[in-house]
């Protein structure tokens, strides 16, 4: 009898499982409970099992599944008023993942020069550090090596800069350059926030070069910084915006988002999905938009992330060799620590607190929004103990 898993070896995967969740707890196969300050990497919003949305997709589930974009779908059209009404954008295309939403974020931007004449300019200037998904396009764009090794020649039309250099931005502009791509917040390569000045610079050179700007908001925006979109907080607005995560609280649901300048180039026949704007993701993604659009809550998530700033700026003073800088913005913190990554994630699921390495050797917590004090105190009690140990 056949003893080893059947899945693709591609993850290393922690020897341990879960079997149910409630809120920003999750329950193993043996008994134990975990606080969980990674929610399925910044996925889980609303934390696990939220009765809203479990009622949603019940009361979903015993009417329509899935008919395809053949037919109208209402919960699209309703999901995607309502995400146009709370963004910058006119227009929305659901898919089932962020990688897909920037797939669909690229083909937008290439699509709308070629309608205007102007075919040649298809490059997208991205930055070092980037992680835009795991498709043959979205690798070209992230530009890791490590992602890119063994899988054929790049994808063309993606030259990239040193993260945070609008000098370097300036002299990568040329006559074939249609947009400028980034994440506000890098959350794979370690939380990395680009600054409020950085990002309204690139906003005037696009707007000087006639040019887009694309925002990957699937990790920091929907909330997460205490905003609903995290280039709100630089007072700027985007062309084109992907979106995931967050958006469908633990269900699978993507979107792009665009102007109507924009957006209205992709024309029947030029994108598609087939599961994209399902019935029963998008009623999903209705519930969720229900929570986090209730009176106080983005107000607490601010509060929390500041509450949890604080206190992990307290857990660097208190452990100087171990916590070498804090960073973030909001509930997307991270803190660079004195060594290996991945060593320490495992000695924090042994004090039973879940969290997500990162790149530059930072550890990432992305707790749910519905996060409390008492949960940030009880995850920094859990970090000092395995400091200590």
């Amino acid at each position: 009898m056949k003893t080893m898993s059947a899945l693709y070896k591609n993850y290393q995967r922690a020897d341990l499982s879960f079997e149910r969740g409630e809120g920003v707890r999750l329950f193993s196969s043996d008994g134990g409970e975990y606080l969980d300050f990674a929610a399925g990497i910044a996925v889980n919003a609303l934390g696990h099992a939220d009765p809203y949305v479990v009622r949603a997709l019940k009361e979903q589930a015993e009417k329509l599944w899935h008919v395809s974009n053949i037919f109208s779908i209402p919960e699209a059209e309703k999901l995607a008023q309502r995400l146009v009404d709370s963004s910058f954008a006119d227009m929305v295309f659901f898919t089932n993942s962020g990688a897909e939403a920037i797939e669909c974020a690229i083909k937008t931007a290439r699509r709308y020069f070629y309608d205007q004449g102007q075919a040649d300019r298809y490059e997208i200037i991205t930055f070092t550090g980037a992680f835009h998904g795991r498709t043959l396009g979205t690798i070209a764009a992230g530009g890791n090596e490590a992602y890119l090794t063994g899988f054929g020649p790049k994808a063309g039309g993606f030259p990239q800069v040193p993260a945070g250099d609008l000098d370097a931005v300036k002299a990568a502009i040329n006559d074939k350059t249609a947009a400028i791509l980034l994440e506000p917040i890098q959350g794979e390569s370690g939380i990395n926030v680009f600054s409020t000045e950085f990002l309204r610079a690139l906003r005037a050179l696009c707007d000087e070069h006639g040019i887009l700007l694309i925002l990957d908001e699937i990790q920091c925006g929907y909330g997460r910084t205490g905003k609903m979109f995290a280039y709100e907080w630089a007072g700027i607005e985007p062309d084109v915006m992907a979106l995931a995560k967050g958006i469908g609280g633990g269900f699978p649901l993507g979107a792009c988002l665009a102007t109507e300048k924009v957006g209205a180039s992709m024309v029947p026949g030029t994108h598609g999905s087939t599961y994209g704007g399902n019935p029963m993701a998008c009623a999903v993604g209705n519930a969720v938009l229900d929570r986090i659009s209730e009176d106080g809550f983005l107000d607490h998530v601010e509060e929390m992330g500041k509450y949890l700033s604080w206190s992990l700026q307290q857990l660097a003073q208190k452990f100087p060799n171990e916590v070498l800088e804090v960073r973030g913005k909001g509930l997307m913190a991270g803190i660079k620590v004195n060594q290996p990554a991945g060593e320490l994630v495992a000695k924090l699921r042994d004090q039973h607190l879940l969290v997500a390495g990162a790149g530059d050797n930072v550890i990432r917590f992305l707790p749910p929004l519905i996060v409390e004090k008492q949960d940030i105190d009880e995850a920094i009690n859990r970090m000092e103990k395995a400091f200590s140990a």
